[in-house]
Formats: C-alpha cells, sequence, structure tokens
C-alpha cells in the first residue's frame, strides 16, 4: 500500500511495536510543526487551547468517551506512571496484574511499590487459552481482600491476546476494586468503546494501530474517579491562576504541563479520518486473515507451534519456536539480515515468541517469505 513512508525493501512485520504513519497523516503532522514556528506565541497562547479541544472531542467520539473525560499523553508508560504515583496505596493493599504485562508499565508500579509499600501480585493467565470465562476465572484467582487496583492489558504485548477486559472491569467494580486497563494496541486494531468496557482509567497509544505520529496517546479518567488523579508533572494548570480550563481541575492539571510540542497530538485526528477512508472493514479483515494465516502456516514446520486460537487474535499473531531452541538475538538478526524481515522475538518466561504484525501494506507474499526463512534457517542449523 502507496500511502505509507516504508522503506520497500524492508518486510516489516513489527507494526505492533511502533505503528506506521500513512503519508498524508504524516504530512499533516509536519504542517502543524510548520504553523507552530510561524507564531509560537499565537499557537501556544492563543490558539492550543481550542485546537486541543478540538482534538479530544475527536478522539472521545472515536473511542466512546466524554471528551471531559481525556488527555493526551506521550504514550501508556506515561499515564501508567501517573496512576501508579497518585493512588492512595500503601502497606497491605495489592495491585493484581497478568503475567503478560508490558515491562515499562510493570516497572512504574513496581517501582512506586518500592516507595509505597504495597505489593504487586502477579497472576498467571495460563496459555493457550480456551474461553474468555476461563481468562476471567484464571485472572480471578489473584483477587484477595486486600486487591485495590486491577492493571491489565487489553491486548498484551508480549504475547498478543486479545483479554475480556469488559467482563474483567465489571466484576472489580462490583468488588470495589479499581481498574487500569492498557490499550497500547486495541485502537484501531478493534473497535473500543470506553463507555462500554467500563475501566476506571483507560490509555492507549495512537501512534500504533491508528497510524498517527510517534508521541501521541490518551488517557482516559472516569469523572467520579478524576479526584484521585494528581498529574505526573506539575506545571502552570496546577497553580491558583487557571489558564485553559477554570472549569475543569482535571484537564487544567494534566493538559498543560509547560512547553511542548502538540503536533502529533494535533494530528490524531488526521490520522482517524484516514483510517476510516482507508482501513474499511474489508481492509482489516484482509489484515487479519493474513496474521490467522501466518500463525497457522507457520505451526505446519518442524517444531513450531501455534499458541492462541483465531477468535483471540485479530491483526497481531504469535508464533512459537521455543522448540527450535533459537537464539533470540540471533534469529533476529538473521531474519533481517538475510530476508530483511523486521520482526520482534520475544523471550517469554521459558518460551521463545514470533510476533508477526499484519496491516494494510501487508502481502501474503510477505508472509510467505517468513515462513521460507524460517524452513531455511532450520535446515542451516
Amino acid at each position: 500500500m502507496s500511502d505509507f513512508l516504508l522503506d520497500p525493501d524492508v518486510i516489516f512485520l513489527n507494526h505492533g511495536s511502533f505503528g506506521a504513519c500513512p503519508r498524508q497523516v504524516f504530512y499533516e503532522y509536519q504542517r502543524w510543526q510548520q504553523r507552530l514556528e510561524q507564531q509560537p506565541v499565537q499557537f501556544l497562547q492563543r490558539e492550543l487551547p481550542g485546537l486541543l479541544a478540538d482534538a479530544r472531542r475527536q478522539v472521545a467520539e472515536y473511542l466512546g468517551a466524554k471528551p471531559t473525560e481525556l488527555v493526551f499523553v506521550p504514550n501508556p508508560t506515561f499515564a501508567s506512571n501517573t496512576i501508579a504515583k497518585s493512588l492512595d496505596l500503601g502497606p497491605g493493599d495489592e495491585v493484581l496484574i497478568s503475567d503478560q504485562e508490558y515491562g515499562a508499565c510493570r516497572f512504574a508500579f513496581q517501582s512506586a511499590a518500592q516507595k509505597k509499600g504495597f505489593r504487586i501480585v502477579e497472576q498467571s493467565i495460563p496459555l493457550p487459552v480456551q474461553s474468555n470465562e476461563s481468562i476471567v476465572e484464571s485472572f480471578w484467582q489473584g483477587v484477595t481482600k486486600n486487591t485495590k487496583l486491577i492493571f491489565l492489558s487489553h491486548i498484551t504485548s508480549t504475547t498478543a491476546l486479545t483479554l475480556p477486559v469488559a467482563q474483567i472491569c465489571e466484576r472489580a467494580r462490583d468488588a470495589g476494586i479499581l481498574t487500569m486497563i492498557d490499550g497500547a494496541h486495541a485502537p484501531g486494531q478493534i473497535g473500543v468503546d470506553l463507555g462500554a468496557i467500563g475501566a476506571d482509567f483507560y490509555t492507549a497509544t495512537c501512534h500504533k494501530w491508528m497510524c498517527a505520529p510517534k508521541g501521541s496517546g490518551v488517557f482516559h479518567v472516569r469523572e467520579d474517579r478524576q479526584h484521585l488523579v494528581e498529574p505526573l508533572v506539575v506545571g502552570w494548570g496546577w497553580g491558583p491562576e487557571k489558564t485553559f480550563h477554570r472549569d475543569n481541575e482535571f484537564l487544567e492539571h494534566h493538559e498543560w504541563l509547560g512547553t511542548y510540542d502538540p503536533s502529533a497530538y494535533l494530528t490524531v485526528p488526521a490520522a482517524i479520518a484516514w483510517q476510516k477512508e482507508c482501513i474499511t472493514d474489508e481492509v482489516r479483515q484482509q489484515s487479519c486473515d493474513l496474521a490467522h494465516y501466518a500463525v497457522e502456516s507457520a505451526s505446519q514446520i518442524d517444531g513450531i507451534e501455534r499458541v492462541h486460537p483465531d477468535a483471540f487474535f485479530s491483526q497481531m499473531g504469535l508464533i512459537d519456536v521455543t522448540a527450535r531452541k533459537f537464539d533470540a538475538e540471533a534469529l533476529k538478526s538473521r531474519l533481517y539480515d538475510t530476508y530483511r524481515i523486521e520482526i520482534p522475538v520475544i523471550r517469554w518466561h521459558d518460551r521463545m515468541f514470533l510476533r508477526v504484525s499484519a496491516h494494510a501494506y501487508t502481502t501474503k507474499g510477505h508472509i510467505d517469505t517468513l515462513l521460507r526463512a524460517l524452513r531455511e534457517i532450520e535446515s542451516a542449523n
């Protein structure tokens, strides 16, 4: 697909790590940067509040949320640190996570736990999964009377597994437990309705599957939970002289953190428009079909297994190469240097996976080259 700026000599099967920005979205990003530099004072002091409000409104509509419940952040790591440092957690309290959480966000809570004295409980979700109900029951075994917060991915980065977060959030709400969902891989890959999910806190990237510029993310906090959240960076909005949102303390505290380049945030509506125009249901289904084809075809190669049933992943699938006893770094280098395939090799517990992503620019030929490489690398060992 010629919309993207990707190097045509590289087979890019790693959309899940940093995404890829289409040309017209990237050019809109550059247009915002140029506009900022033409008159920085006019742009940042007089125009930016209204521009951000409009961008927030469009993103909120896309995600099924209220504009007053959402602020832009650079990434989910930023939002995770905000919650880990904000919540009144201490000795005797527990934060429940799964054993498949993204490292940087997990570290945010571990760091806060060391300082505040609360405990991180890591609950295993056995693979392969059988049903959403079995996932909920397996995860819920980690809940105790001391559980104050559940932190869980919508789609896991490590294992590319779509979790039944709405069911878990509902059960947590009935138990009086707060929930934070890391939706880094969800918007743009699957439909996201924040109202239906019902999490107290939800964060996501826009620069992955939504294809917005790098460094654009969102942080959603329900109105009845906003009083719990302190800004990670204290800036002008925290002081007595309100600048942008005199009637909304949450937005005032979290939106104006000092001088920064807001161009990536302001480009997110262009990415949403591009998604609606170019990523039709047919195109998205083709990408899902390619990811499923990659996983199933790879499992036909000796020593390679699939992990999840098709129902538990969409455009990002997992190929288990544990039995082949590869060296992870050597395999990643061989795939890139010999076959020009950009794909992550993931070590998780005692297992090793290839995580394959398929997007509009992915072709069956790209997947077939990966399959050929896996066969040839095997014969070379």
